[in-house]
């Protein structure tokens, strides 16, 4: 595997996939990201059309549902594409390609939800989280009550974010009322609330949480106060949603590796070209050693980083087993997007810390990466745990 390089692995067809989707990235996405982000505005509705018309929420779809049948590697080469001019919109791509709950559908099912969801038609929010369930989810509390042909969710959600704009909300929630403390995933089902875009059905409130950033659409608390819903949008076996929840991970965290990535290339490129144009002291700033060195060691942390997750989604591709891997390109891309956002920061001075320059917003974003999608205390236990064996409960 070692001799696989970046170079090695990138075919003529990804090049060009990456080419493409760089040029849509800085010419489509840039602009309304410094445009909408210090206005912590949210990204049109026009902006995800295009997306979808390019087949974005489509990549790792089979083609006989209308996607474009690619892997995991694909989706990360675009999504750091996309990351580098605004992390929001890198992510709004795992609506389709990471569609969760996909495993639980039945072949009627999946017929009918994932052409639609390869045409960026029908795109979700995620309401797992609670106010008191981050990382532990297996304790969530929000629950759904059979009574006749409906459930009745109550309970609250957070960290769901754009549950306005979703066409559908996909839900976990406990549906047996006895909790074994030594199995508590059981008992959780996974349901597929439809809802109108830009509102919630009745018996869901919503309220979106003040953020410090990752802006480009809105993350919002959800109360569920009796919520009716079909029998229908129950999705796969009563209390076995957590099993199908936890495959897939890897792609989840080669994901938030490749928009690591991203934000911390763009901190890069953006440090690069303003050491070169700003001057002090009778020159650019780039003909300082100490800067010079500090974009050298920026540059070489973020191939380190690209190298890993190349490794971990041709791993993933192929069907092999990763986890480990995968906690571990989650842990150093994420950590390595902060050090080199804040360094890049560094290099722009005080106008770094302006709204004038983006270098602030990869800053922002990249803080996130170390907390989303499993903090980076919980990949080191990964780790750890697989080095070393798990400790005694």
């Amino acid at each position: 595997m070692a001799s696989e390089t970046a170079t090695s692995v990138m075919s003529d067809e990804r090049k060009m996939l990456q080419e493409a989707a760089r040029e849509f990235a800085m010419q489509e996405v840039l602009p309304l990201a410094n445009k909408l982000d210090p206005e912590r505005g949210d990204m049109p509705r026009s902006l995800i059309d295009k997306m979808a018309e390019l087949g974005y929420f489509g990549i790792t779809i089979p083609e006989q549902y209308g996607g474009l049948g690619l892997g995991c590697f694909e989706y990360c080469l675009i999504a750091e594409e996309l990351s580098r001019a605004w992390m929001s919109v890198g992510s709004i791509i795992a609506r389709g390609n990471t569609f969760m709950g996909s495993q639980l559908l039945s072949d009627e099912q999946r017929a009918a939800i994932m052409p639609r969801v390869a045409r960026g038609e029908y795109l979700g929010a995620l309401a797992l989280s609670e106010p008191g369930t981050g990382s532990d989810l297996a304790s969530v509390s929000c629950r759904a009550r059979r009574d006749g042909d409906e459930w009745v969710i109550t309970g609250s959600k957070y960290w769901s974010t754009f549950a306005d704009g979703a066409d559908f909300i996909y839900l976990l929630a406990r549906t047996s009322p006895e909790i074994d403390p030594a199995r508590k995933h059981e008992g959780i089902s996974a349901f597929i609330i439809d809802k109108p875009r830009g509102r919630f059905p009745a018996g869901i409130a919503g309220s979106p949480i003040p953020k410090i950033g990752y802006f480009g659409w809105k993350t919002w608390e959800l109360a569920f106060d009796g919520c009716r819903i079909p029998a229908s949008a129950l999705i796969g076996p009563e209390g076995r949603a957590f099993a199908a929840f936890s495959r897939g991970l890897e792609t989840y965290r080669a994901h938030t590796a490749a928009r690591s990535i991203g934000l911390a290339r763009g901190a890069l490129e953006d440090a690069s070209k303003y050491a070169q144009e700003r001057i002090q002291f009778d020159q650019p700033i780039a003909n300082f050693q100490a800067v010079r060195f500090k974009l050298a060691e920026m540059a070489t942390e973020i191939e380190a980083a690209r190298q890993l997750n190349y490794h971990v989604c041709m791993q993933i591709d192929r069907g092999l087993r990763c986890d480990t891997e995968a906690a571990m390109t989650k842990l150093f891309a994420s950590e390595m997007s902060e050090r080199v956002c804040s360094q890049a920061l560094q290099i722009l001075g005080g106008a770094g810390y302006t709204t004038h320059h983006a270098v602030e917003r990869y800053w922002r974003d990249a803080r996130l990466t170390k907390i989303f999608e499993g903090t980076s205390e919980i990949q080191l236990k990964i780790i750890s745990d697989r080095m070393l064996g798990k400790l005694p409960s």
